[in-house]
């Protein structure tokens, strides 16, 4: 996949603020502070596409992007949202702000009907942390489609990232059937981001031929 362009689009604090639901639309959600933005820049070829920060907890709103990608340099382009969500689990913010923003982002991920696929990123330096698992299991519970990918990458030793994604889907095997699919990645070398957007262009091609 080639990606035409990316642009910020619009803010929301709830889903019916979103933009219009009319093409296939991607969300990126995780703890703070485990590089979403950082990947979200490193997928769309653009450093100062999302915001990064060191403050955990600075994304609050339902952020979308408008993307033009083409499968390659001459083909058709197809026109798509990709949605940078605020993180789950520690940030410095009040509980009322809290509830608030779990409250948004369960509505966004049960009601937005575009909703193609959501990415759940975790850093793969670390063993299983129970809110990752409560929170993909929480996914399953609401059939939202999602996909795992493991980030930072580049700060861990091939043994070890193998490590703790065995031992994350070790723990999902316990009451799964069926293990998510995921990814491995780093937005420092670019590591996944063909196999991301590879992913991103087959079920664009899903979602525009239904």
């Amino acid at each position: 996949m080639i990606i035409k362009k990316a642009e910020y689009l619009k803010s929301s604090a709830s889903y019916e603020q979103c933009p219009k639901p009319d093409r296939p639309e991607y969300a990126f959600i995780g703890r703070s502070n485990v590089g979403k933005s950082s990947l979200i820049n490193m997928l769309c070829n653009n450093q100062k596409l999302a915001k990064t920060s060191a403050a955990p907890g600075k994304t609050q709103l339902i952020n979308h992007f408008n993307i033009e990608s083409a499968a390659k340099e001459k083909a058709p382009v197809t026109k798509w949202y990709l949605v940078d969500l605020p993180g789950y689990g520690f940030a410095k913010v009040s509980q009322s702000s809290r509830r608030r923003w779990e409250q948004m982002i369960e509505n966004y991920l049960r009601k937005r009907e575009n909703l193609t696929q959501v990415f759940v990123l975790i850093d793969v330096r670390h063993k299983p942390q129970q809110v990752d698992i409560d929170f993909v299991n929480q996914l399953d519970k609401w059939e939202v489609p999602f996909t795992l990918v493991f980030t930072k990458a580049d700060k861990e030793k091939p043994l070890a990232i193998e490590r703790n994604v065995n031992a994350f889907l070790d723990v999902l095997r316990q009451t799964w059937q069926f293990l998510p699919q995921h990814f491995i990645s780093s937005a420092s070398n670019k590591a996944g981001r063909e196999e991301i957007l590879n992913f991103i262009q087959e079920k664009n091609a899903t979602f525009l031929s239904e």
